[in-house]
């Protein structure tokens, strides 16, 4: 049986719509940051309590997202009667999405960019090497490779999870792809998709000079504890009413 919002009890349509708003401001980043062009990439956020999850739908100008245009799936990506346009199908990578949802419990928002230097290490099927201290704190070692998948059916979520179920890494280059970040929030997945991009570009520069140096594993281990644990203020709600 399909899911209809307006069915959902009154706390459930407002989780959704929260996550609604959430989804389409997140998106926003991708563009100022430089991750995409045109139409490319896309965010999602599971909805707290549901299972159920919000992404953006395909081919919309990212100046035209709001959040009454976001489109909500079951965990299985199939989307349900929200009220938005029929003709408004969620994005193409959207069983990705959802195999990941279904996969790992503890991940809460999951991204993904055309952005220029991490998509070329992708081409590459080449992992970004651990040689920067940031790389330590985010990604706990090196960004890995995942296979190659053609999009359209979950081969590519299973890439993604298969990859990076026994990693620290919030990010995964696949291969001939590009990035795909997770987190425990549509936010830390953005910024994993910051951060991966800013690597990716700093060890190509790198490279033009030379050989870069790695960091000891132990450092490694070290620096990623420190800043996964230490790190920051305590959680509590940011200037812009978000959680930490």
């Amino acid at each position: 049986m399909s899911i209809v919002l307006q069915d959902l009890p009154i706390d459930q349509q407002q989780a959704v719509a929260h996550t609604r708003e959430r989804v389409a401001r997140l998106h926003a980043e991708l563009p100022r940051n430089g991750l995409v062009v045109w139409t490319a990439g896309n965010v999602s956020e599971r909805v707290p309590g549901l299972d159920l999850f919000v992404i953006k739908p395909s081919g919309v100008s990212y100046d035209e997202l709001a959040a009454d245009v976001m489109v909500v799936c079951t965990l299985e990506g199939t989307k349900i009667d929200d009220g938005t346009p029929q003709h408004l199908s969620p994005s193409s990578d959207t069983a990705a999405h959802a195999y990941v949802y279904r996969h790992m419990a503890h991940v809460g928002g999951v991204v993904h960019t055309h952005s220029t230097y991490a998509t070329a290490w992708a081409a590459r099927r080449e992992p970004i090497p651990c040689v920067l201290t940031m790389m330590a704190d985010e990604f706990g070692g090196d960004v890995p490779i995942g296979p190659f998948a053609l999009i359209g059916d979950d081969s590519i979520g299973r890439g993604i999870v298969d990859t990076l179920r026994e990693s620290n890494s919030p990010a995964v280059l696949m291969a001939n792809h590009g990035p795909f970040t997770i987190g425990k929030d549509a936010r830390a997945a953005v910024k994993a998709a910051v951060m991966v991009e800013e690597v990716a570009r700093t060890i190509h520069i790198s490279r033009q000079l030379g050989e870069p140096h790695p960091i000891a594993a132990a450092d490694v281990a070290s620096l990623h504890d420190r800043y996964q644990n230490a790190y920051g203020q305590p959680a509590g709600p940011t200037p812009t009413g978000e959680t930490r």
